[in-house]
């Protein structure tokens, strides 16, 4: 243990059906994206919400923004959730990539054949990872 950390040379699993293994109240955040889906976001902690700029997104189009985030690292995995959109979340398309060092990319597809505006609310989870 180093510093409060909680080394574990087995496995770590829970048995709670409602507990799981996860975060703690507290350890997340909320952010609104200005200006359009294709501004940046800072948000410094290793999950969270953010909600995205209203801005019309065109059929089979595609944008990405940064996330600044000094929670991460380039060998991390990010998981990415739409968890408010129209039609139950089957207008889009969300996915998390590019971990590096302070921040990741978020990109969002409008999958329908029409133009969509409206806010998307996007929750993020950061898995630490290593490369060796």
């Amino acid at each position: 243990s180093d510093a409060g950390d909680t080394l574990v040379r087995g496995s770590l699993k829970s048995k709670s059906a409602t507990g799981g293994i996860g975060y703690e109240t507290g350890a997340g955040a909320t952010v609104t994206q200005l200006t359009s889906k294709s501004t940046g976001v800072t948000i410094n902690t290793p999950t969270g919400a953010i909600t995205s700029n209203a801005a019309a997104l065109a059929s089979a189009t595609n944008v990405s923004f940064t996330v600044t985030n000094s929670s991460v690292a380039a060998t991390d995995s990010i998981i990415v959730n739409l968890v408010s959109g129209t039609a139950n979340n089957t207008s889009y398309w969300v996915w998390a990539g590019f971990p590096a060092a302070g921040s990741f990319s978020i990109g969002i597809r409008n999958i329908t054949a029409g133009s969509l505006s409206e806010a998307l609310v996007i929750r993020y989870t950061i898995i630490k990872g290593v490369s060796a």
